[in-house]
């Protein structure tokens, strides 16, 4: 069940992206955030009440993992995703986010000395190459300072979440994935809402929230990407191995820049095409190790 879920997570994490592009335009990142987020927890509060799953019996360790987790992995990665894709597009941040499979492979061996073999390194090369060959010669309308922002944002995003994700994949092991998702995107959303109260005051809050919750484009980008795809995406991680996930997660790679042409009518050129067949044959590498 775990590939299945890891597969249906690339699905609905497309649908997502294409959608929290089309709210963009009336929102700044920090303010899609917050909405994503509040969505989010409000899902799983819901979610855990009509299922009447208890609350488990976390460490204090577990604890300060899951809080440093959901602040690096939701707080901090997913604003810089959001800012790279507002800056970048969804096609490119698509090719950008590839880093995620070598990423997952590169930490896990750091943190549980899994072994990186030659398959690994040929991988990343693919994959990185998939990027310079999709983002050179960028559109005009695509400043070189836009582009590199937007390739550095997006390629930390990956790096963060990727390791946040594997630091409580110990502990989803023996606890209900609800209430890791819970933790995380609570302490994300505080962290984003206390940002914006230091830099913009009570007021902006109240107007995101009122605003937000009125995008119907962001409300769907929610319950796809913070509600949905975020439990089968932990799922996915929960009851199958970490390659696995990661590669099959790595598929909305394909599926975002195809939807990015119907949906927001994005040209699909011959270099992108080419920059993510080599990204996603990259991917497919790394998770054949």
């Amino acid at each position: 069940m775990g590939d299945i879920y890891a597969l249906l997570t690339a699905v609905c994490w497309s649908f997502a992206v294409i959608l929290f592009e089309l709210s963009s335009n009336k929102l700044n990142p920090l303010q899609i955030n917050i909405v994503k987020n509040s969505f989010g927890v409000i899902g799983f509060i819901i979610t855990i009440l009509i299922l009447d799953i208890p609350y488990p019996n976390f460490s204090n360790k577990n604890l300060v993992i899951l809080a440093i987790s959901g602040f690096i992995g939701v707080g901090i990665a997913d604003l810089f995703f959001l800012e790279s894709l507002k800056k970048i597009g969804s096609s490119l941040s698509a090719i950008v986010a590839t880093v995620y499979a070598p990423s997952i492979f590169i930490i896990a061996y750091i943190t549980f000395n899994e072994t990186t073999t030659l398959n690994v390194y040929l991988g990343t090369f693919l994959i990185l190459g998939g990027i310079v060959v999709s983002t050179y010669n960028f559109p005009k309308q695509i400043t070189s300072s836009q582009l590199f922002t937007g390739v550095l944002f997006g390629a930390l995003a990956q790096v963060l979440t990727a390791a946040s994700v594997l630091s409580v994949k110990p502990i989803m092991l023996d606890n209900p994935i609800l209430y890791v998702a819970l933790i995380r995107f609570g302490v994300g959303l505080m962290s984003a809402i206390i940002f914006m109260l230091l830099k913009s005051g009570y007021s902006l809050v109240l107007i995101t929230l009122q605003q937000g919750y009125r995008n119907i484009f962001l409300l769907g980008g929610s319950f796809f990407g913070t509600y949905l795809s975020v439990i089968l995406w932990l799922a996915g991680y929960k009851y199958t191995l970490a390659g696995r996930a990661a590669i099959y997660n790595q598929l909305s790679t394909v599926l975002i820049s195809i939807m990015a042409v119907y949906f927001l009518k994005d040209t699909l050129t011959i270099k992108k095409k080419i920059g993510i067949l080599l990204s996603f044959v990259g991917a497919v590498i790394v998770s054949l190790d």
